[in-house]
Parts: C-alpha cells; structure tokens; sequence
C-alpha cells in the first residue's frame, strides 16, 4: 500500500479510491500521570464502586481510606481491592487525614454536594459520581470553591474515555471528517436491572441519570459550538412495569448541525449500540451489542478503515477519569472533564428534561433545575 494524505494533513494508507485503509493513529488511550502518585480515599461503596477500584488497583494508585455510611460494604471493598486501607463510616473523618489528597465521591446527586464541598474546604482535589448536580448553580458555586481553594473538581463522565467514543473525538477534533453537520446516538439496550432500587425511584431514569453520559457527549464531540434548542420525548412501553419511562428522543439543534438522541432501556433481545457522526469530509461509525463491545469504521474519499479499539467502557472509562484528573493536577492545567466544563452537558440534559415535561423546545442554559 503506498502512503497517501488526506485534507487535514493525516497520512492514510490506501489501496485506491474507495479501497481498504489504515485509520488515522490518534491519542485515544486513558491519561496516565508521569510521576504523581497520590494517596486516594473513596466515599461511597456501593455497586458502582466495584469498577472505580478495579481501575485504580490496574493503574497501580494507591487507596488509602473507604468511606460508607454502612461500614460492612465498606470493608467488603477493601478485602476486594486495598486490604491496607482504612475503613470508616464518617466522611469528615477521611477529610481530616492529612495525607489524602484526592477524594472521589461516588454517592447519589442529592448526597453527595455537603460531601464535595466540605472535601473542597478541606482542599482536597474531587472526582464527583455523575450526574454532578440537580441545579447549575449549585454546581457554579461548587466550581468557584475549588477556584477559591487552588483545588481541581472534576466529574466521572467515564462514558469519554469508552474505546469507541475517546478515538471518535479524537478524529472529530482532529478534523478527520471535517465540519460535523450530525451525530446520532440509538441505543436498544436492557436497563430493567434497575427495578426494585433506588435507581427506579429517578423520575427521568433515562434521560437524565444513564442519557449524561450521551449529553456529555454530544457536548464533546460539538465542542466549541452553543446548541440553540433542544426538543425531547418519554414514552412508558406498553409492556413495561417499571416506573420511570423507558423509551425517549431528544433532538439538540445547533448552527447548521443536529445531535440526535434515542432511548430503548427496555430490550431484552437483540440490544444495539449505534453512534454515526457526519461531516463534510467523511463518516464515523460504531456499532455493536453493547456499550463495551464496539466496532467503529471510519469512511472518508480515499476508502473505509476498521479503527483497532483496546479496551471498554469499565475499564477504559474509569481510568481515564481518575487518569486525566491527576494529570491535570500534575500539569497544574483544568482537567477535560472539569465540573466547569460539565456544566455545559448537564444544561443539555435540563433542558431535554423540560422539554419532555412541557412539550415544548428548551433553550440550553435557561433551564437552570431538575423539576420535582
């Protein structure tokens, strides 16, 4: 095969016009700092925290303190994962440890603000669980005390660092298929696990609690641009006996481009997950069963290539958040998924949701609060 470049200066092998060729290599792999290796303590040990020390035991950080209102899961991680870890159920107790610099909050949204702020106070840099806040100011007040405090707050939107998604911003930022005019995210996947917990009692399950991460995508890969309006429904399956709906659509208009959304969390055969980003020089595609199972092929007028993917969404994802937020305290720089810069994802979200509430566009950014 004989080296050709593309517009935008990527060299791509090609067989000919429309032939088989070689994806644009491009810095897609979870963040890793050089050097800073500092102590860590996570407070909230529920189901999720599983994968948040699955990571940092793969990355080699070191866990020093678990924290949970009940003790016994607790140390049921810490016989998992650090047994040399300290196990308490009073998070005050954890910020008062001289030694723990970063903390990573994995409590649900209404528990978890009295718990970032008083880590902030404490000056300790915060990882924040997703969805970081129920209302925008709150979390802009939140953002000015880690300013105020010389302290980084960032939120787990580990959805960025998924394989298929990190090396799709990568191209979409890299100019690979040039002027994105639309992206479409369907996804017919099984969320039922989440009947019988507290998970079922979130009125917009769907959109709101497992949708971030898409929101937070569509403002990743339309980074730099300010959607105008944005349209959503919610649907209850005829069959479903869950409470929240499990069926919704969000359309998310932008200068020239359109970010379409749709939700199935009802399916239980034959699941799918589709991403397809257009632009005026190619198409990125990634499909697959799950969101851990993915096959992104890139289409430009040289050919197609299969882009090589190394990781999932667990074990990429987790890492990466916790890997970029030290890199960012190690480089002294805002982190890319700094709670300022998740705002813009959660004005998204609020929007969606009042919009689905009302019938009606919402403008991102004048919804400012999850309706009750």
């Amino acid at each position: 095969m004989s080296e050709t470049t593309t517009s935008g200066g990527y060299g791509l092998s090609a067989a000919g016009a429309g032939g088989t060729i070689v994806a644009p290599v491009l810095p897609s792999l979870p963040p890793r700092p050089h050097s800073y290796r500092p102590k860590i303590a996570l407070i909230g040990c529920g189901g999720i925290s599983e994968y948040h020390l699955r990571a940092y035991r793969a990355l080699g950080l070191e866990v020093v303190a678990l924290c949970d209102r009940n003790v016994t899961r607790a140390e049921k991680r810490r016989v998992e994962f650090f047994p040399e870890a300290a196990v308490c159920d009073d998070y005050h107790e954890v910020l008062r440890r001289d030694d723990v610099e970063v903390v990573d909050v994995a409590l649900h949204p209404k528990e978890r603000i009295d718990v970032i702020e008083a880590a902030l106070r404490a000056k300790k840099h915060v990882l924040s669980q997703k969805p970081f806040v129920l209302d925008l100011e709150v979390g802009e007040r939140l953002v000015a005390l880690a300013d105020a405090q010389g302290v980084k707050l960032a939120v787990n939107q580990n959805g960025r660092w998924a394989p298929h998604f990190s090396y799709m911003a990568a191209a979409l930022h890299a100019g690979v298929i040039g002027e994105v005019a639309s992206v479409d995210f369907t996804l017919q996947w099984d969320h039922t696990w989440t009947a019988g917990t507290a998970f079922e009692e979130i009125r917009h399950l769907v959109l709101f609690d497992f949708g971030i991460h898409w929101f937070d995508m569509a403002a990743r890969f339309m980074r730099g641009q300010r959607a105008e309006r944005v349209w959503a429904s919610v649907r209850r399956t005829a069959f479903q006996e869950m409470k929240p709906p499990m069926l919704g659509q969000v359309m998310i208009d932008y200068p020239g481009a359109q970010v379409r959304l749709n939700f199935n969390g009802h399916v239980r055969h034959g699941q799918e997950d589709r991403t397809v980003v257009c632009g005026s020089r190619g198409t990125l595609r990634s499909v697959g069963p799950s969101l851990s199972e993915q096959t992104v092929v890139l289409h430009t007028a040289d050919g197609q290539a299969t882009v090589p993917l190394d990781g999932t969404w667990f074990t990429s994802g987790f890492q990466g958040a916790m890997g970029e937020l030290l890199c960012a305290i190690e480089e002294n720089r805002e982190p890319a998924h700094s709670a300022r810069n998740n705002l813009d994802s959660l004005a998204l979200c609020f929007a969606a949701l009042a919009s689905a509430d009302a019938g009606a566009p919402r403008k991102p950014g004048s919804v400012t609060t999850i309706s009750k």
